[in-house]
């Protein structure tokens, strides 16, 4: 497979692992504060980083609308990039994205013409060619462009999944709209709206020669019908008799048509997406604008908003109720507010002081149950909450050694996603972290034991071993962490234990 190269790219390569992990610093609850949602105000190369531990592998659809190198400048972007600096800013995202990811999960990106082609390549090399699932065409505007030699009148959004198999498995389809729906009506009554009463005659038949659903049917009024030249049945005889019987065959007006299979509204099951979204179905740049407006005023809206209806799209086919969904360039807070909305769990990541200025606002309002975007669609009443947080210390000092302001708690969490590679889920309130393909993991740091001397319990004793041995036993190999040991290395192997000393064992990855 080929790869894209620009200047820096080993750097780039190395950056989501050379990035150090810090702690997120709560600063504020809204509305409901034990709401599984979290705004964070930081650098988004960080702020993934400080989230592994805690969320690895368990967000089921990103969305990031990242700057489009465009060469021009936006009052909340530094949207001028240098086309091989963008790349690298890119790379080291996407690589944690894809850790954060769930494996039935996808990953859809806005871009344009002027980095989309090159965003495939690195993509394709960082999530796997396999993994591309589809390149959506927006149609962001309705009126033609005329100010450039050939309009540009749409945008991309890349999707790419973790594995396309299970998210095939998983993905919605689109529902059908009014237009696409009135097909299906109620002959008795034309203006029936209920999708159980109207309905649509589908043909019987299917293409292709099978003799067991080759039979002659007898319509009421006395015309009998084989299937057409080429072609056979689409069920055999008895299922169909069960259909004839449930009154689910359709004989046209006079009684003596060729049979259709009576299928009801409400039993469609929606339309498979497809790449060409038109600014009728999702939305376009003017409505959104007007949507920053009403949010925000014109005077201090977004530059470059996308419609909460092209975010409803996405999430819709992508996520179901209580899913988690992430955005690490939330801009203006679309993906969050939509996310809100819809019932899903959110995480958005945002550098500016716009996480401040619009994001908080705004997530406000959609608490408050703002009637904006696509609340009235939806039936948005408001409720929910969120927790808003900053970017903290490092875990690491300057010297290497553990942050004072480091607890217990961050450092568990840390070791366990450092040790296993998965999310640490887990609440961490004793020594005991988990166990993990036999091995059990300890912690012995800021006097997680009390007062047990010596150094509060923060070095392996022989009493500190035999209160593990009672408190949390296990009969396999376990791994402790701890300021230092005063056992000795045969005591240690037959114990089983391995032992890293804290900060030393420790690393930043």
């Amino acid at each position: 497979m080929p790869f894209l190269d620009w200047v820096n790219k080993t750097q780039a390569v190395g950056t989501s692992v050379d990035t150090p992990y810090h702690l997120l610093q709560f600063q504020s609850a809204f509305g409901n504060a034990a709401a599984d949602n979290l705004l964070i105000q930081g650098d988004n190369l960080k702020a993934l980083k400080a989230l592994l531990p805690f969320y690895r592998s368990q967000v089921k659809c990103i969305y990031i609308d990242p700057p489009y190198n465009t060469q021009s400048a936006f009052t909340h972007y530094d949207d001028k990039l240098e086309h091989s600096q963008w790349l690298s800013m890119m790379y080291p995202r996407l690589v944690l994205l894809r850790d954060l990811l769930a494996e039935e999960g996808s990953i859809w990106v806005s871009i344009d013409d002027r980095e989309a082609h090159y965003l495939k390549v690195m993509m394709d090399e960082i999530f796997g060619r396999g993994a591309f699932i589809a390149s959506n065409v927006w149609q962001k505007r309705y009126s033609r462009e005329n100010r450039e030699s050939i309009g540009d009148v749409h945008e991309y959004i890349m999707v790419y999944a973790k594995s396309p198999d299970k998210f095939k498995s998983v993905r919605n389809r689109v529902p059908l709209d009014e237009a696409q729906a009135k097909i299906y009506r109620n002959p008795d009554n034309p203006k029936e709206t209920d999708p159980a009463k109207r309905w649509r005659g589908l043909p019987m038949t299917a293409q292709g020669y099978r003799p067991n659903q080759m039979y002659t049917i007898t319509a009421p009024n006395g015309k009998t019908h084989v299937p057409p030249e080429g072609r056979c049945w689409s069920t055999i005889e008895s299922e169909f008799l069960k259909l004839k019987e449930a009154g689910r065959i359709y004989w046209g007006k006079d009684g003596n048509a060729q049979p259709s299979v009576i299928r009801y509204l409400s039993e469609v099951e929606g339309l498979v997406p497809w790449t060409w979204w038109p600014h009728d179905d999702v939305g376009h740049t003017d409505e959104s604008k007007k949507e920053c407006n009403l949010l925000f005023g014109a005077d201090v809206s977004f530059g470059t908003p996308k419609p909460e209806r092209l975010l409803q799209r996405i999430l819709y086919i992508a996520s179901n109720p209580g899913d988690l969904v992430l955005d690490s360039f939330l801009g203006s807070g679309t993906t969050a507010a939509v996310a809100h909305k819809m019932g899903r769990r959110w995480i958005g990541i945002e550098m500016g002081d716009h996480a401040v200025s619009h994001c908080i606002p705004r997530l406000e309002k959609v608490i408050a149950g703002e009637q904006g975007g696509i609340s009235k669609t939806i039936a948005w009443q408001g409720g929910g909450g969120f927790r808003f947080h900053t970017l903290g210390e490092p875990v690491f000092d300057a010297d290497g050694g553990i942050h004072p302001n480091v607890r217990f708690g961050p450092l568990a969490a840390y070791l366990w996603h450092f040790e296993t590679g998965d999310a640490a889920r887990q609440d961490f309130t004793t020594p005991f972290l988990g166990v993990h393909n036999n091995t059990a993991y300890y912690l012995l740091y800021n006097g997680i034991l009390g007062d047990r001397r010596p150094q509060g319990g923060n070095v392996l004793t022989s009493a500190v071993l035999a209160h593990l041995n009672e408190a949390f036993p296990h009969d396999g190999p376990r791994v402790i962490y701890g300021e230092t040991t005063r056992l000795g290395e045969a005591r240690l192997r037959e114990a089983n234990i391995i032992f890293k000393q804290i900060p030393y064992d420790i690393k930043a990855r």
